[in-house]
């Protein structure tokens, strides 16, 4: 098979989500992408606005004989979520994305692909440029920032769309529709670095941890997967009990979003207990692998010999960020009471980093209740608070309350059983959609969120099975015939 994508169906869907990939598009630094995104408008002269923030919105008039249907607005984000194994080479700032195709899926070469959410853009560009699609007036919304700030949507303003319809192209799981999501918030604590002389007679190492799955802190956060922080964490708390193990360096995770995949620290043991350190590790990996078989198949945990460097982490601070990532929560704290199997509140340990003044922990938290978001944010705030640190919690953003009686989530329900002769499931979700944010500044805007199937979004496992493609394709086609 021709492992080009622009050889899939939807054709004119993957050719735009290929132009897409060869465009460099990090959180905050969009500049390229909407450049592209003017361009196309101009040459396909369709209108276009952009906004104090950023978001770009493009106008399509309806097709004859559909102009007295309401208006509908299509919506995606225009940035990736840009993560990368540690030994691949990649710069995302000016670096295309490299896809592939394996089976059934397409996938990026050793980093995020981006089809979260490049396949909505792409599917909005692909109606934008047919002349062959029924529809009434349209506009499609590209927001800017989704992935660490929201910075869009918290940025849209009343008046900018007509549309009272809306449909959200940012959801990862074919045949679920979804009509409610979690709010969030960050919590990032800050611990003074204090250093002091190494100690003689140490050997020096290098602990990595990797291999892990990472993916979404909202979608993936119930799986089990292991957390890289906690990993690592385990052992420094262990040899540092049995060992008088001294700590360099601290480094775990990446995005606020995402689960850690991979942690390092660097690290030295008295040289009379080099053998039982080692012999340590061993046992402890063997156990975390044991303990991980299912969900971390492919867990590393490597010990490695470094330099000696001429400074640790003081010995009360070594403890006390010890302890503090020790005692600090991940994964799900609470599961609804309402809907069966869906999590209602949890928090994600996203990163530790040493830098060179201060050790930075960053963490979030997710809810659909907001009394329950603030406790679980007074739960993280407090470990911290112990631990000395200062803290700092973000505005956050809120869930999109379900609306049982809404008519696109109708609309959209028959399309999916007239085209595919089964039920779909119509849920919430435990993630932050920008759904949330719009229907604050649109009280009365209508919304459903829904897409085609993606695995390991936010790491470089992150693929998109290719037939779902043509279903979120068709489904949306029907429903803006149907509205």
């Amino acid at each position: 098979m021709n492992n080009s994508i622009r050889q899939l169906q939807p054709s004119l869907v993957w050719e735009f989500f290929d132009d897409i990939c060869q465009i460099p598009r990090p959180s905050k630094k969009e500049g390229k992408i909407k450049a592209f995104l003017r361009q196309f408008a101009i040459q396909h002269h369709l209108e276009i606005l952009e906004d104090e923030v950023g978001n770009i919105l493009i106008r399509k008039e309806a097709v004859k004989g559909f102009e007295t249907k309401p208006w509908v607005v299509m919506q995606s984000h225009i940035d990736m979520v840009c993560e990368k194994n540690s030994d691949v080479i990649h710069d995302f700032e000016n670096d295309p994305i490299k896809t592939k195709i394996e089976g059934d899926w397409v996938k990026a070469i050793g980093t995020t692909l981006g089809a979260d959410d490049g396949i909505g853009v792409a599917t909005q560009l692909a109606i934008l440029a047919s002349a062959d699609i029924d529809h009434g007036p349209i506009e499609c919304l590209f927001t800017i920032d989704e992935e660490t700030g929201l910075t869009g949507a918290f940025g849209l303003k009343p008046g900018f769309l007509k549309s009272e319809l809306l449909l959200n192209l940012d959801s990862e799981d074919e045949g679920e529709l979804f009509i409610g999501c979690a709010g969030g918030m960050d919590t990032v604590a800050t611990l003074a670095l204090e250093k002091e002389e190494a100690p003689l007679d140490y050997k020096w190492y290098r602990i990595d941890i990797s291999g892990l799955r990472g993916g979404h802190s909202g979608d993936d956060i119930h799986k089990g997967y292991g957390n890289a922080n906690k990993v690592l964490n385990r052992i420094l708390k262990k040899a540092t009990d049995d060992f008088s193990l001294r700590l360099a360096k601290f480094d775990g995770g990446n995005l606020r979003n995402a689960i850690a995949r991979e942690a390092y620290a660097a690290i030295c043991v008295p040289a009379n207990a080099v053998c039982d350190f080692e012999y340590l590790v061993s046992k402890m990996t063997d156990e975390i692998k044991i303990e991980l078989h299912v969900t971390e198949p492919n867990l590393n945990i490597n010990l490695t010999e470094i330099t000696a460097q001429k400074e640790v982490v003081s010995l009360a601070l070594q403890h006390r960020l010890i302890h503090t990532i020790y005692a600090c929560p991940h994964g799900v704290i609470a599961w609804s009471q309402d809907i069966p199997n869906f999590v209602d509140t949890s928090t994600n340990l996203a990163a530790v980093k040493t830098n060179s003044d201060h050790i930075l922990i960053t963490t979030s938290q997710r809810s659909s209740s907001e009394t329950e978001k603030r406790d679980v944010v007074n739960m993280v705030t407090s470990v911290f608070l112990l631990a000395g640190a200062s803290v700092k919690n973000s505005e956050g953003y809120p869930g999109w309350k379900p609306n049982p009686n809404s008519e696109i989530m109708e609309i959209t329900k028959s399309s999916y059983q007239k085209l595919f002769k089964k039920e779909p499931k119509v849920l919430a979700i435990h993630a932050g959609l920008e759904c949330g944010l719009i229907g604050t500044t649109y009280p009365k805007m209508d919304m459903i969120s829904y897409g085609p199937t993606i695995k390991g979004a936010h790491s470089p496992d992150e693929r998109i099975e290719i037939k779902t493609v043509q279903m979120f394709w068709d489904l949306t086609l029907d429903i803006l015939k149907s509205v």
